[in-house]
């Protein structure tokens, strides 16, 4: 009979408690992952080499300008 009038099982307060904190970090991850999308700039892409764009002009059967 005691147990009852004590209040929250213990259990259950660790447990909110975890999930409130895994709520959180992925609550702050959306937001600083939609704030990222509007704010920072896209990033460049990496130029292509001569020496794969020699290679993809041969795999399609150009030839290339020096040969």
């Amino acid at each position: 009979m005691d147990s009852e009038a004590r209040g929250l099982n213990p259990g259950l307060i660790v447990l909110i408690v975890v999930a409130g904190l895994l709520f959180a970090f992925l609550g702050g991850n959306y937001a600083l992952y939609t704030y990222a999308q509007k704010n920072l700039p896209r990033r460049k892409k990496k130029p292509v080499s001569k020496k794969k764009l020699k290679k993809e002009k041969l795999k399609q059967g150009v030839a290339t300008a020096g040969e």
